[in-house]
Parts: C-alpha cells; structure tokens; sequence
C-alpha cells in the first residue's frame, strides 16, 4: 500500500485531497503544518512513500508563512534523502515551481484538478 503524508493547513484543501487519495487507493497521513508535518513524517518515515506540501502555512513556528513548505521538504529531504515529494499552491507561480523543483521537490502542482495529483503521483512512484 502506498503512504502519502498530506500537509496542508486549509481543513476543506485537505479533506478534498484526503478522500481522492483514499478513492484512489493510497494511504493517507495528514497534518496541517511544517511542525505537526514533520511529527508525523519523524513517526511513519520508513512507511512513506511520497510527500504533498503546501508551499504556504504555518511554519515550524506556527506561525502562518509564506513557502514554509520549502523550509518542510528540506527538514524530510535531510531525513530521508530519496523521499519523492510534490508541491502544493492555490497560485500558478511559474518561479515557485522551479524553485521547488531546485530545492529538491520532483514536481510543483496547482490545487483545484485532485484527479491530475492522483496521476501525477503515480507517475512519479512509477505504478
């Protein structure tokens, strides 16, 4: 079974994207920031198979930041250096999506087609 850890600080985004996942046959961990992200990654690291981050909510801080998602793909990266991981943003940011990309991240996806993250995670994990 394939593990995705969700983190994603808008409840709706995240429920949205909780159940396609399921429908589509992935587990799902989720939370809602950089610090609970990295709890629940730091307790099911060698079960996840792929990461989906907002690149904006709250940081380690808990404070609400803007790319905090960068600051959470590399905390994962460090751990677990082979970890495939996407970027979440509500905003087509062309610049963002290199930089994720530049930081590590294997693609940068914009929130509102559930179903093309579904694809574009089996892709990456190659089933």
């Amino acid at each position: 079974m394939t593990i995705v850890l969700l983190v994603d600080d808008e409840k709706l985004i995240q429920r949205s994207l909780e159940k396609t996942l399921l429908r589509a046959g992935f587990d799902v961990l989720t939370a809602s920031d950089c610090k609970d992200g990295s709890e629940v990654f730091a307790q099911n690291a060698a079960a996840v198979d792929i990461a989906v981050l907002d690149l904006n909510m709250p940081g380690f801080d808990g404070a609400p930041k803007p790319d905090a998602g960068f600051d959470l793909l590399a905390e994962l990266k460090k751990e677990k250096p082979a970890l495939p991981v996407v970027i979440l943003t509500a905003y087509d940011e062309v610049n963002k999506a290199r930089e994720a990309v530049a930081r590590g991240a294997n693609a940068f996806f914009v929130k509102g087609r559930e179903q093309g993250l579904v694809e574009l995670i089996r892709k990456i994990l190659g089933s």
